[in-house]
């Protein structure tokens, strides 16, 4: 039974025959090229997603035309076009200002051979008709086409179903075009895709179409890591991402890709969740998706606990999982690197996992106390840190999102916003303490703005530059074991909420 509290919703209209709104859906550049084919003596067909999504009354994300015209004939017909690729498909340059419709991919009418890579074809041959194109598609819903000769008359025929696609989007099923095992074994990556598409459409997977995906598995370890990386981004960007990874796990697939969140599966916590460790992270990813927020954020809120598996001490109510986020954050940069994301995104990810931690209550956190949070955290983290959060209360079955404490924390963020939190923010940079010190680049410059940063988190107002520069001349006096030691003095306040943090979650967890 899924865990995930998304319902299946039956669209209120599908047009599953060629009618007057369809032809409207189609954009003036997309109308164009059809003309242009269709006056030289060539068929155009419009295939693929748009076609679906024009039948369940979504907007097409990209508009894909199929052709009998070869790549070389639709370049001469299209002179303002691209062909840099071995599949047939030529870029047609619209002009148009809309990014989706800039430029419009014309592809001849082709066939396949064998994929002895399970990734790519070892061959691409074109065909004669467009029934031949489709045979080659993976899902049924996904191999219908439209013709786009004569759009403003009404003609029969106009839909091109062979594989009874039209059938399967009523019935709001993911279904592969001929025999499951030949379709999988082609390319590994449409087991993904089969849960991509049930996620994204909010569809389900044909039974043999499912049993083959479980049959055929392990070939996802055949496939670059960037291309599960690009669906797996995909299935976390749509609204039913918590189902999709579930999906995942049930199809046999997410060993294969996140093999460190299944650790969490039957983990029990202690009195303060109602859930297992997985249930709790795909509880916090659905609220992330539920909020449409960043896939940054849906990242972090799905691994923000990936570290607890590993840090649990004891059974029962009174488990504990200290240090979970510090693990945590090593198992996410782990993760992260083996699926090739950016590194600005791993170590941003990371980050919010190791600090979703941080303890605030009202009364016990002075204005000093914010900003070295904030300083530990960092400005331009902190909406994120918020967001990942939100989604770890909710996923832990509370009701709030945003607590007294939290909207506390926002008010007192904004009250200290312009007090320097940040070594940048000094009225005194590098080059200032080394003219006025009469030293050269060294750790010692580090050690004096680190030392004097702590002393304006503790009294802002000291950020004053006549100040800053006798103080630089005070602490320029000293020997760099002596200012190591400040620093060291400075980096143990900063240690300090943490170590309250962990002191109040003793005593709520009743441990010593």
């Amino acid at each position: 039974m899924s865990i995930c509290s998304f319902s299946r919703k039956v669209p209120e209209t599908l047009s599953f025959s060629y009618n007057e709104r369809m032809h409207d859906k189609v954009p003036p550049e997309v109308k164009d090229i059809s003309v242009a084919l269709t006056e030289a003596s060539f068929e155009a067909y419009l295939v693929g997603g748009c076609v679906r999504d024009i039948m369940l009354g979504r907007e097409p994300r990209d508009w894909d035309v199929a052709t009998d015209a070869t790549p070389h004939e639709i370049q001469e017909v299209f002179p303002e076009s691209v062909y840099e690729n071995e599949f047939g498909t030529v870029g047609v340059k619209t002009g148009s200002d809309d990014p989706k419709l800039a430029i419009v991919e014309v592809t001849t009418f082709r066939n396949e051979g064998r994929y002895t890579d399970r990734r790519h074809p070892d061959e691409v041959r074109f065909a004669k008709t467009i029934q031949e194109d489709l045979s080659r598609r993976d899902f049924t819903v996904n191999a219908v086409a439209m013709k786009l000769e004569n759009l403003e008359s009404r003609i029969e025929n106009r839909v091109v179903d062979p594989f009874e696609g039209e059938a399967d989007l009523r019935r709001k099923t993911i279904r592969t075009v001929g025999d499951p095992d030949a379709r999988f074994t082609e390319d590994a990556l449409r087991l993904m895709r089969a849960v991509r598409f049930a996620v994204e459409l909010d569809f389900t997977i044909d039974e043999k179409a499912a049993a083959a995906i479980k049959r055929h598995a392990g070939l996802l370890e055949a496939i670059a890591m960037e291309r599960i990386r690009d669906e797996l981004v995909k299935i976390i960007m749509t609204p039913r991402a918590a189902r999709g990874i579930e999906l995942l796990e049930e199809m046999g697939l997410l060993k294969f890709i996140l093999p460190e969140l299944r650790q969490g599966i039957g983990v029990g916590q202690n009195l303060h969740h109602v859930y297992t460790v997985w249930e709790h992270n795909l509880r916090s990813l659905e609220y992330a998706a539920a909020q449409d927020y960043s896939l940054l954020v849906r990242m972090a809120a799905l691994l923000h606990d990936v570290g607890k598996p590993k840090t649990k001490r004891g059974e029962g109510y009174n488990s504990t999982f200290y240090g979970h986020e510090v693990a945590g954050a090593r198992i996410a940069v782990t993760m992260l690197d083996r699926l090739k994301f950016p590194r600005d995104l791993i170590e941003k990810a990371a980050h919010l996992v190791r600090r979703h931690m941080f303890y605030y209550n009202v009364g016990d956190v002075s204005p000093a106390g914010v900003r070295r949070l904030l300083v530990r955290v960092g400005p331009e983290n902190v909406d994120d840190l918020l967001k990942v959060r939100e989604a770890d209360r909710i996923g832990s079955g509370v009701k709030k999102a945003v607590p007294y404490k939290l909207r506390h924390l926002l008010f007192m963020m904004d009250k200290v916003k312009h007090d320097p939190v940040s070594v940048k923010m000094l009225k005194v940079d590098g080059e200032d303490v080394m003219r006025i010190a009469d030293i050269r680049p060294s750790r010692k410059v580090g050690d004096i703005l680190a030392a004097l940063l702590d002393e304006v988190l503790d009294e802002p107002d000291k950020n004053e530059r006549a100040y800053l520069e006798d103080k630089v001349r005070e602490l320029a006096r000293l020997s760099d074991a002596g200012l190591t030691g400040l620093r060291a003095s400075a980096e143990a306040k900063q240690d300090a909420l943490e170590q309250q943090a962990e002191t109040e979650l003793k005593k709520k967890h009743r441990v010593s």
